[in-house]
């Protein structure tokens, strides 16, 4: 909400991976670094193995732990095993059909030109202890929609925020930095 004036979170957008009674974890998907993906990947001492990746931003996830990374993208499932087996080693697979790998063979497979199709990668996430989210959305500090893969993968980083709002038929000018009570 417009109110939300902590830097980290003004007019973020928040994929929202895991939420359960002892808190939440997400990630912002419309903060980019300068980092790209292929400066990280040199970091680690990996070249990057896919054009089509070239220039791609590495995002600001969260406030916490900014060493860590994080990348987003369609379900990678291993041929021949089981329905639900990820192809990578540290992959959550969060309702809605994205997953969420934390492991560097991901990274590996990009740098051999494979991979998922699409993807994001971030550094840092964003969490909430227990019932802290849900305070803030009783405090109006969040607004919620379902996620759209579209939003996250086809939409330019600059119109996730515009493009979230529309899911719910909102335009920014119609949003009151104050908050409210019927």
């Amino acid at each position: 909400m417009p109110g939300l004036e902590d830097e980290a979170f003004s007019r973020s957008v928040v994929y929202l991976c895991e939420h359960s009674e002892r808190g939440a974890l997400g990630l912002i998907i419309n903060k980019p670094s300068p980092l790209t993906l292929e400066g990280l990947l040199e970091k680690v001492d990996l070249a990057l193995g896919r054009e089509d990746l070239r220039g791609l931003p590495v995002f600001h996830g969260g406030p916490v732990q900014t060493d860590r990374g994080f990348v987003l993208h369609d379900p990678m499932l291993v041929e021949g095993g089981a329905a639900d087996e990820s192809a990578y080693a540290s992959t959550m697979t969060i309702p809605g059909g994205l997953e969420m790998t934390t492991s560097k063979d991901v990274l590996e497979a990009l740098s051999d030109g494979a991979g998922p199709r699409r993807l994001m990668v971030m550094l840092g996430y964003a969490s909430w202890g227990e019932g802290q989210l849900e305070s803030e959305l009783a405090e109006n500090a969040w607004l919620t929609v379902s996620a759209d893969a579209r939003v996250i993968f086809d939409t330019p980083v600059g119109e996730r925020y515009d493009g979230a709002l529309a899911l719910l038929g909102l335009q920014r000018w119609m949003l009151s930095p104050e908050a409210g009570r019927a």
